[in-house]
């Protein structure tokens, strides 16, 4: 879809209203990774350099529409403008007064959003509130984009409106994935249940030429298949869903790839004795923690072939040693590839985050997106409220 940028807007004198997600973890008062604010510095810049009055609206935890202190961003304020390298004001209640007296390259933050039931609400008085404090409507938070909120949908219906730089370039990225990608295109997913991607697996397998299965889902699918996984974490009640999806692949003709090797263990723990193993020789007594080196191999060689790769969930218990081996190893095949020029990689999930940079291949992929449920609604092939209302 068609959505405008900044460039199709005139700022010049404007109040500007930039929805981001500045949701960063504090701990003992102070915020301990600012990435989410850095990454809303091009828009904030592009925004003062064209003119406009920058006032920011986000969210900051679950306050239920309530107002919880210590959820309050006056705490991350200060954060906010040493990161931003401008003076940030942090505005509780009158609104109005401090954006009528706002001064050179000051920027406005109001305070969470969600301590107004209006906001979850997707209130149209709270969203007109709002409106009423700028001219135009800039939504440069992604991973609140599949929620339809006051200040990410309805807003959007009361203003000019426009994505910002960094929601712009998270749906290009996404956009060349799974949209208009250049094929074969290959889809890891992993996790520990089936249950909570099921819509997802059902969307690309017609969209993809090959899946791979990874974590304890693949036990699932193994399962389904009649191996034994002995007390592996496994959904054994999906197993008549988990053949539906392999049915289905194969109509679409889409390859899924589940493992070929196995690393399994009789205990759940860091440095844990291991052993590898066909997938038809799991101990009862044992448990799948990870794919094989079998497996790495023929995943390699898949991605050697591909031209574009969406990547959500590690292959295996990648928290723990050694157990994290098969999604190091796969993930910085994926990175040298994209390095070199040979791949388009698209990653994002929490997990899947914090196993590439476990694996020291983030820096390396195509895109890495900082968003959760917006990421996977994406790649269920769901429309996101917030990016639709921009259209």
């Amino acid at each position: 879809m068609a959505w405008k940028t900044l460039d199709d807007m005139d700022l010049n004198g404007k109040r500007v209203l930039v929805r981001v997600d500045i949701n960063v973890p504090v701990e003992d008062g102070k915020v301990t990774d600012t990435t989410r604010i850095e990454r809303i510095i091009p828009t904030v810049d592009d925004i003062q350099d064209a003119g406009g009055k920058v006032i920011l609206m986000a969210h900051f935890g679950r306050p239920k529409g309530k107002v919880v202190p210590e959820m309050s961003l006056e705490h991350i304020s200060q954060a906010v403008a040493d990161t931003l390298g401008v003076p940030v004001s942090f505005v509780d209640s009158d609104y109005g007064q401090a954006v009528s007296e706002m001064e050179g390259d000051e920027v406005l933050l109001l305070e969470n959003l969600r301590f107004n039931p209006g906001e979850e609400a997707n209130d149209e008085a709270f969203a007109k509130r709002l409106a009423s404090l700028g001219d135009v409507y800039v939504n440069d938070a992604f991973s609140a984009a599949h929620r339809a909120h006051a200040s990410t949908e309805a807003i959007a219906r009361l203003l000019p409106a426009c994505a910002g730089r960094l929601m712009a370039e998270e749906l290009s990225a996404l956009e060349k994935a799974l949209g208009t990608p250049e094929r074969p295109v290959v889809a890891v997913v992993g996790g520990a249940k089936v249950s909570t991607k099921l819509d997802l697996l059902g969307n690309l397998v017609t969209k993809v030429d090959h899946l791979v299965i990874g974590g304890g889902m693949a036990n699932t699918f193994l399962a389904a298949q009649g191996y034994d996984v002995g007390k592996s974490l496994c959904e054994h009640d999906l197993a008549d869903t988990a053949r539906d999806i392999l049915a289905k692949a194969e109509a679409a003709g889409c390859e899924i790839i589940l493992p070929r090797d196995v690393i399994i263990a009789r205990e759940f723990k860091a440095g844990a004795e291991s052993e590898n193993r066909a997938p038809s020789d799991c101990p009862p007594n044992a448990m799948i923690l990870d794919a094989g080196p079998a497996t790495v191999a023929y995943i390699s060689d898949v991605f050697e072939k591909a031209k574009t790769l969406v990547w959500n969930g590690p292959l295996g218990a990648f928290e723990i040693d050694p157990f994290d081996a098969a999604t190091n190893a796969a993930a910085k095949k994926a990175a040298e590839l994209s390095k070199a020029g040979k791949l388009i990689s698209v990653a994002g999930g929490g997990d899947t985050v914090a196993a590439l940079n476990q694996a020291g291949a983030a820096d390396d992929f195509t895109y890495i997106s900082t968003a959760g449920g917006a990421f996977l609604e994406w790649m269920e092939g769901k429309t996101l409220p917030g990016v639709a209302a921009l259209g």
